[in-house]
């Protein structure tokens, strides 16, 4: 049975939602907690975990329903938003079906790709001259996510996605790599921790269609690392890698890994889930599946760790949910195996919805922040205070030296949709929180 079975211009079939009957024995997913019936997905969100689940490695193809035009049209607007759209074309044309897509469909993904090949190589020219300017100042550094996921992660660079380059450097480096930047053009945009991140060539004026163009506009993120605790640096242990003809210091294969894990975390418990980050690290495993000496580095590296463990365990643990089990023991063993009920039980609950849902997501995510934090050994309650109340936001564009007066008027009209939106937020799923706090609090106070 085909995968997708084109009917018309506008139609094309897509396989039942949910693990489908063409999934071996062995896909097995985690033990949901006892009387825990998940959030029903929506007709829209179950049409996306179908898609999703063709990434599986233990996919066949099963029973189809059709979708229509608008159905379609919805479901490429969440695989842009979620980067999965390249990932989606390459696996249906690495399973077969590429010609089972309505013809519209295919040309739209491949000229994405096309675009998305130009933006890429926009993005390593852009890297390779700060890989220059690095260099040329003697800093230390190493990429971290991005490029650097390839191609464990990442079959093809130009598959992903990418906003923005991220480099880790030694925190005494700082000035040094800021005054880099500033030379190429860079502002410094926001604080964060340890973090700085810089922009430029900015507009308010990017539509939708220009989401895979190689637009003038670049972000940068600087990470600082400390040695506060006299342990060996993760930038001493990065090792140089050929990536795309280019020599680059990139994080060591047990540091990537850990620091993919924690980037899913991060995103797991904030308001809006990329369903590629679950995808990527998927594939991450997989690629590592059969090497015990990797993971045997990695539980000496992080066992010790709560807040790794937890994020290892919960990106484990979400994924298996939807694409099947995957990861080997010698992971879940002390990862996925030994999460707190509480966790589980929120990732049965929301975990599903949290993955197929639309920006800008919603706020049942403070209930998982809560009890990682109480399982990492922090207090209880400290999420509550932040359900109904929000702050101004940051600028989305900032000014520039010169800029005329249509350019004011324009940055101001995509602020005030923002705080707009903003607002609309808070009040919707601030409200949507309050009225599922007693089924949660029940559900909870069972597991004790």
């Amino acid at each position: 049975m085909q995968f997708f079975r084109a009917q018309g211009a506008d139609r094309i079939a897509l396989s039942d939602a949910g693990l489908s009957p063409g999934f071996p024995e062995s896909a097995r997913l985690p033990r949901r907690s006892s009387a825990v019936t998940h959030r029903d997905l929506t007709s829209d969100q179950r049409i996306r975990e179908a898609t999703f689940q063709c990434f599986s490695d233990s996919y066949s193809h099963s029973p189809a329903h059709t979708l229509t035009a608008n159905e379609w049209k919805k479901l490429l607007q969440w695989l842009d938003v979620s980067g999965l759209a390249l990932y989606f074309l390459d696996r249906i044309t690495q399973i077969g079906q590429r010609d089972s897509l309505p013809a519209a469909v295919v040309n739209r993904l491949e000229r994405n790709q096309i675009e998305n090949c130009q933006r890429t190589q926009g993005l390593i020219e852009e890297a390779v001259r700060l890989h220059q300017g690095f260099q040329s100042a003697g800093l230390s550094y190493a990429v971290m996510k991005g490029i650097s996921l390839y191609p464990v992660s990442v079959p093809r660079p130009e598959l992903r996605h990418q906003f923005d380059l991220d480099f880790l450097i030694a925190e005494n480096d700082a000035p040094a790599a800021r005054s880099v930047l500033e030379r190429h053009g860079y502002t410094l945009f926001a604080i964060s921790g340890r973090s700085l991140e810089f922009k430029k060539g900015q507009t308010p004026h990017v539509a939708a269609k220009d989401l895979y163009r190689d637009l003038p506009y670049r972000g940068v993120e600087l990470h600082f690392e400390v040695n506060s605790s006299g342990m060996p640096l993760r930038l001493h242990r990065a090792v140089l890698r050929e990536i795309c003809g280019i020599m680059m210091p990139v994080l060591s294969p047990v540091d990537l890994f850990l620091g993919q894990a924690m980037h899913a975390l991060k995103d797991i418990s904030g308001p809006f889930l990329r369903a590629s980050h679950l995808l990527e690290f998927y594939r991450h495993v997989l690629a590592r599946r059969d090497d015990i000496g990797f993971w045997e580095e990695l539980r000496q590296r992080a066992c010790e760790d709560k807040r790794t463990r937890l994020a290892i365990g919960v990106a484990t643990y979400l994924t298996t949910s939807v694409l099947g089990d995957f990861a080997p023991q010698a992971l879940t063993s002390w990862t996925m195996d030994e999460l707190p009920p509480p966790i589980k039980l929120w990732l049965d609950l929301y975990g599903r919805a949290a993955i197929f849902q639309v920006p800008p997501g919603s706020k049942r995510y403070l209930r998982l922040r809560e009890e990682l934090e109480i399982a990492s050994g922090g207090g209880r309650g400290s999420q509550k205070l932040s359900v109904l109340s929000f702050g101004m936001p940051k600028a989305v564009i900032q000014a520039t030296p010169g800029e005329t007066f249509s350019t004011r008027v324009a940055r101001y009209g995509v602020q005030t949709r923002f705080l707009a939106s903003r607002v609309c937020f808070h009040l919707i799923e601030g409200s949507r929180f309050v009225l599922e706090s007693r089924r949660w609090n029940r559900l909870r106070s069972n597991l004790s």
